[in-house]
């Protein structure tokens, strides 16, 4: 599949990048060689996104969950994101590329929270792709979070409980704005979202490649976005064909 070869292009891809530590330890390798590679795959995923014209591209890049392992991996997984923002920064900026950041932003601690704050805003009126990284990102937390709005403003009596619809719900969550993704991907060969986007992931459309994440490049999302392209997306009705067929 060549750039632009299908117009049948997702608007909206996320991805769980998954298997970093799995592709060290078959190589004999330190996870955090892993996780050095998983970096340069990010860049080979952003360039691949641009290419095709793909709007949003998700990242889960360090969930809610991840401060739980040992301090020295949390430590690098921090460093290395450290390092990305300041040396593909720029260079993104120059791409057009804008950056959003999800997650739960309390009780981030250093310099991490100002960096984030400094590629969003460094990047804010770009309009080429937008590259959203879910840093310290949970779905359940995400949800809570936002339901926990919305009872304070009934509380304030800003909105009346029974008068709560979806749309409410939504408009409370991080990714408010933002066109829920066609497409998640993960790497490795977990079939699970792990706590990913539960509400946003409703309608779409789920590929589980084998490959680990640090491998990722053009070949593989190559190979997501073909399935992609032959899945019938009805959204709850009746395909073309079956309603053809019906009628």
């Amino acid at each position: 599949m060549n750039s632009g070869s299908t117009p049948n292009v997702p608007k909206h891809v996320a991805i769980i990048m998954d298997g970093n530590g799995r592709w060290a330890k078959e190589r004999g390798l330190p996870r955090t060689v892993g996780h050095t590679k998983g970096v340069e795959a990010v860049r080979r995923a952003v360039e691949v996104a641009g290419d095709y014209g793909i709007r949003y591209l998700t990242l889960f890049a360090f969930s809610s969950e991840n401060w739980s392992r040992p301090e020295a991996e949390v430590s690098d997984l921090l460093g290395l994101l450290r390092r990305f923002i300041r040396r593909d920064l720029a260079e993104l900026h120059k791409s057009n590329v804008r950056i959003k950041v999800i997650g739960d932003r309390e009780n981030l601690k250093g310099d991490i929270l100002p960096l984030l704050i400094e590629a969003e805003d460094t990047t804010r009126g770009n309009s080429g792709l937008t590259l959203i990284i879910a840093f310290n990102y949970g779905a359940r937390d995400e949800l809570t979070r936002a339901a926990r709005r919305l009872a304070n403003m009934v509380e304030a009596g800003e909105l009346a409980s029974q008068d709560i619809t979806e749309h409410h719900l939504a408009s409370q969550l991080d990714t408010f704005g933002i066109p829920d993704p066609d497409l998640i991907i993960r790497t490795s060969g977990e079939e699970r979202l792990s706590n990913f986007l539960l509400w946003q992931a409703a309608y779409a459309e789920l590929v589980f490649l084998p490959g680990y994440w640090p491998d990722f490049g053009r070949e593989m999302f190559d190979e997501a976005l073909r399935i992609f392209a032959a899945r019938d997306r009805r959204f709850g009705g009746l395909s073309e064909s079956t309603t053809a067929v019906v009628g």
